[in-house]
Order: structure tokens, then C-alpha cells, then sequence
């Protein structure tokens, strides 16, 4: 048989967990492969253009999808246990158990719109013939990027602070500020650092610096005006003039336009895991895809 589809996985995946304990992607995929009858030669035959498996790639989508609308949560990287929703679910399963019925979830729903955010706010299984196969491979590497920026999210809040701190310094260092110099950029002593935790050179002649604030709080925390005033009178401290605010949490409105009246630039957890893929900081490529078209210098009527 062919391999199935990750949604078509969804209900024997919350199967495999139905005992409550923590299983890997690799247990629940054995358990997949035998409740759906895919042979072992099946799933190891079958390989997408990237090299990558086909059947444990769709595991680990319907794994994603599945943590995306809370019917199982994720332990550590690759290790899943159901939720109370999920064992509600698994208790009298949808007839159509798919991508349209997660659309009931919230969590879910905000998922696909952050990971296309220019496509209609509707999930369909079906291939919208309305857009180009760009407009396609755009919108697929946009979900696979935001799915990997959740995973990156996870594994910073498993860290220490100190750990977060030196993970800004080593992106900023990658994004061209600094130089080559060893003192380009560095962490403050944990104690008496007037809160500052870190500072870099503007460019490679350092001309000036750059005083950091780095907070590894949780995502779903809002960080206020009064966050920024204390930054802001650090600086003054330090009589700095350019302050980066950066976090793992989210900034109010408030923090937003105080930052904006005194030049302090704020990256909340959602731009620093975009600049973390962007500048290949704690990622690494797995495949690489040519689009190739016609060469019109190749086929002129001046060419002989």
C-alpha cells in the first residue's frame, strides 16, 4: 500500500498514546505502521525528494498538528503524551478526523494563520487550485519554518537564563555586529550588571556599543511599560544612547511606544526565532530544493 497521509495517521496516532504514558516518535510510528498495516519495506522504501523518510515525516507532522490543537503535548523533543482533550477525542472519534475538525481549536487555528498569514483564514484537504505551485512551496516552507520556530522555543526555555543571554550575543555576532575582535561582544557579570546583561560593538571598528537587556520569560508573558522605563534608566546609567530589549515573552502596546520615545529596540520571542533561522544560529539545513527556469538566452533567435 502507499504511505498514508499525515492526517489519515491522527487516530491511530492518539491510539498509540491511549495508555497515557510518554512514547517517542519512533514508538508511535512502529505503532502507526502496524495499525495501518504499512510494512517495514514500505516504510523504508519510500523517500521524498529531500532524502528525508516519508512515513516518519508524516508522523512527525500529524504529531505537530496534533500538539498544535492540544490533543497531545509534547515532553521533550520527540516525546509525546496524550492530553484529557485528546483522551476525549479518542473516546468518540470524529467521522471525519482531519484538518477541517482541528480548525475547531483555537490553538490550532492560530498555528496555520501565523504560518500563512496571506492564504484565507480556512483549512481544506483539498489543493487550492487558486494558487501557483510558488505560492504553494512558499506557503509549505512558511509552516515548516514556524513549526521549527516553535521547536526552537521549546528547547531555549529549557535553558538557563546565562544560557539565553550568550545565545543573543552569539546571534548578534552572526548578524554582523561585533567583528572579529574576541572582546566584540560579551556577558555582564550575573551580579551588580545595573541591568545590563550584555553588550556589543556597533560595528567592527566599535565605534559605539550596543547595551543589551535579555529576558528568557515565558512566551505567553507581556512585558510592560515599567520593564522598559528600568531598562531605560540602566542605560542612562551606563550613559548609553542604543539599548536592544530582547525576549523569549511578547511587549505591550505600553512597552512598545515607551521603547519607540527612547530609541531602544525591542525583539519579542516571535522575531527572535525568525532571526535564529534566518541567521542559522541553533538550526541547520537538511535539504536544499532547485526551482529552475527557462534560460531565454539559451533559446534567442541570436544564438547559434
Amino acid at each position: 500500500m502507499s504511505i498514508p497521509k499525515y492526517d489519515a495517521m491522527y487516530l491511530s496516532l492518539l491510539k498509540s498514546l491511549s495508555d497515557q504514558a510518554i512514547h517517542t516518535n519512533k514508538q508511535i510510528g512502529e505503532f502507526i505502521a502496524s495499525d495501518l498495516h504499512v510494512s517495514a519495506d514500505e516504510r523504508q522504501q519510500q523517500t521524498l525528494n529531500s532524502g528525508k523518510n516519508m512515513f516518519y515525516d508524516r508522523v512527525n507532522w500529524a504529531c505537530t498538528y496534533l500538539k498544535k490543537a492540544g490533543l497531545i503535548e509534547s515532553v521533550k523533543r520527540g516525546h509525546y503524551r496524550i492530553t484529557e482533550e485528546g483522551l476525549r477525542v479518542l473516546s468518540s472519534p470524529p467521522i471525519s478526523f482531519d484538518n477541517d475538525f482541528l480548525c475547531q481549536y483555537p490553538s490550532f487555528l492560530a498555528f496555520y494563520q501565523r504560518s500563512i498569514p496571506d492564504k484565507q483564514k480556512q483549512l481544506t484537504n483539498q489543493i487550492d487550485y487558486n494558487e501557483t505551485p510558488s505560492d504553494l512551496i512558499d506557503h509549505a516552507l512558511s509552516s515548516i519554518n514556524q513549526n521549527l520556530a516553535d521547536e526552537l522555543m521549546v528547547e531555549i526555555m529549557r535553558k538557563d537564563a546565562f544560557f539565553f543571554e550568550n545565545l543573543v550575543i552569539k546571534l548578534l555576532l552572526k548578524m554582523g555586529y561585533g567583528g572579529s575582535a574576541s572582546d566584540s561582544g560579551f556577558i555582564t557579570q550575573k551580579s551588580n550588571d545595573g541591568g545590563i546583561d550584555g553588550i556589543i560593538r556597533e560595528d567592527k571598528l566599535g565605534f559605539d556599543q550596543i547595551y543589551i537587556q535579555a529576558k528568557r520569560w515565558d512566551p505567553e508573558t507581556s512585558i510592560g511599560r515599567p520593564e522598559i522605563q528600568k531598562f531605560s534608566g540602566a542605560l542612562r546609567d551606563e550613559g548609553a544612547s542604543k539599548g536592544l530589549f530582547i525576549t523569549t515573552a511578547k511587549f505591550s502596546d505600553g512597552a512598545k511606544a515607551s521603547a519607540n520615545k527612547q530609541h531602544i529596540v525591542l525583539v519579542d520571542g516571535d522575531r527572535l526565532t525568525k532571526l535564529m533561522i534566518e541567521y542559522n544560529l541553533g538550526v541547520s539545513p537538511i535539504a536544499t530544493y532547485e526551482v529552475k527556469s527557462i534560460d531565454s538566452d539559451f533559446f534567442s533567435d541570436d544564438s547559434d
